[in-house]
């Protein structure tokens, strides 16, 4: 999936599904755009440096003294794509900002990960409570006489 200024677009790839399946193609390949574009640690900290306010790529670039800014303005594009950035026009330049709204899907997908998690460690926790609550109504435990002295 392409996420385009106009909307979005299916690839050919995309488009070959299996005949008579119906799929949600948009959702599936938008999260994992967004996946993918958070993947990359700089795309992550230009991500994290937008947070802090609207920059142009120049800005951003000084950011990234390691990269060559070809590279940067690649990880913009990646970044757009994905809809976690927002370019307006400034002049000649164009100033940046973060949308946080496509992270969302990332905190959803986290949540239910978490919450399986917890669900795991919640119901551990009650087998035990019932053990315990068995084993003490079951009476004292049996001690041997040579360890007791």
């Amino acid at each position: 999936m392409v996420r385009t200024t106009g909307g979005t677009r299916s690839t050919a790839r995309e488009a070959a599904g299996t005949p008579g399946q119906t799929r949600n193609i948009s959702v599936t390949y938008i999260a994992m755009d967004v996946f993918g574009a958070v993947a990359d640690p700089v795309r992550r900290r230009i991500v994290t440096l937008l947070a802090g306010g609207p920059q142009t790529a120049g800005t951003l670039a000084a950011a990234f003294p390691e990269i060559s800014r070809p590279a940067v303005s690649r990880h913009l594009r990646v970044l757009r794509e994905a809809g976690l950035i927002a370019a307006e026009p400034a002049g000649r330049e164009r100033r940046y900002r973060a949308d946080p709204r496509p992270l969302q899907e990332i905190e959803g997908w986290l949540a239910t990960v978490r919450g399986q998690r917890w669900e795991q460690r919640l119901d551990a926790l009650s087998t035990e409570v019932h053990r315990t609550r068995r084993d003490r109504a079951a009476g004292p435990p049996v001690t041997d006489a040579r360890s007791a002295g």
